[in-house]
């Protein structure tokens, strides 16, 4: 399959491009860089040995989206644009708001008018809101608690509908949980632009100097020891899992939680981190986060039993992986 692939420069969206690749399938990018470096691209080349057609727009931008669509003839879509910090979601609603959901509408009026039936949505845990843990999917979905949990409930309302208006249009939804981790290589890994909102490029940054020490949002949560337990999954197994996905994709909505199945506390990561790659990590305990949760972890029975997939990699190849990583990069 042709697929195109927004936000493929980025963390997730490159490893899935990297998986694409290595199944047989081309793969168009599109990515405005704003969280991202087009030196992703030519990693990715570097690691398939394959060459990749690369856009940079944004895909809030329904003309440019149209002429890439005009351009190629695509199979099918895995969308990851957006924007995903939840603290800075709950500063700026109306960034994410506009961000997230206009790029869903402007892809699946394209995917329409282009007749592409494909459809794969990068969802989040976070659409589950303060629902009891195991997430699974038939859950009623409560509300989120922060806008960008929001855009990602409204994203998949807005693809149901598009779906139920349009017969062939089949969407997967992927709903996943917290992804760290590295490709084994070394050359594409997590490297967000400015100050790191999620946990394993803070600690690594913490381990390389660049950082003095990692906040932790909390240590009065009930949890094993306080601080916020989540489903950590190796973002190999997660691209994998988009793979699988799009290849399996049939008629309708299709809801897939992507993750272990187990939760982990953010001070057993961190003891992971220093165990296994032989560094302090420096940190304190601060405030809570606005629009955090207490626990977060998924049942991951139905992706299991429908997509064949299942996370193979555990916490000490995500530590070890994401250290490789942060070593070797100096872009």
């Amino acid at each position: 399959m042709n697929i195109l692939v927004t936000g493929g420069a980025g963390y997730i969206g490159s490893h899935t491009c990297v998986e694409l690749l290595n199944s047989n399938h081309s793969v168009v990018i599109v990515d405005n860089l704003i969280n991202s470096k087009v030196e992703s691209i030519e990693k990715i080349e570097r690691i398939t040995g394959k060459k990749i057609i690369f856009y940079e727009k944004d895909v809030t931008n329904e003309e440019a989206v149209d002429k890439i669509f005009n351009n190629h003839k695509f199979d099918g879509v895995i969308h990851f644009a957006g924007l995903k910090a939840v603290g800075e979601s709950v500063s700026k609603p109306l960034d994410y708001y506009y961000n997230n959901l206009v790029s869903t509408m402007i892809l699946s009026k394209a995917c329409i008018k282009y007749n592409v039936n494909k459809f794969v949505f990068s969802s989040s845990a976070t659409v589950y809101g303060e629902n009891k843990v195991p997430f699974v999917e038939t859950m009623k979905l409560l509300k989120t608690t922060n806008p960008y949990g929001e855009t990602k409930a409204m994203s998949e309302r807005i693809l149901t509908d598009t779906s139920l208006a349009n017969v062939d249009f089949s969407v997967a939804l992927l709903r996943y949980f917290n992804p760290v981790g590295a490709h084994e290589s070394g050359l594409i890994g997590e490297a967000p632009n400015g100050i790191p909102n999620n946990l394993m490029p803070y600690i690594t940054k913490v381990a390389k100097g660049e950082l003095k020490k990692l906040s932790i949002f909390g240590d009065d949560y009930d949890t094993v020891d306080g601080t916020g337990v989540r489903d950590y999954i190796h973002v190999v197994d997660l691209a994998i899992g988009h793979v699988k996905a799009i290849e399996k994709l049939d008629n309708g909505v299709n809801i897939y939680n992507l993750g272990t199945g187990k939760g982990v506390s953010v001070l057993e990561i961190v003891n992971a981190f220093k165990e296994e790659n032989d560094i302090d990590i420096p940190y304190e305990i601060v405030e809570r986060r606005p629009g955090d949760i207490a626990s977060s972890y998924a049942d991951v029975e139905k992706a299991k039993k429908e997509l064949n997939w299942e996370a193979k990699k555990g916490i000490k190849e995500m530590v070890k992986d994401s250290w490789r990583f942060e070593k070797n990069y100096s872009i």
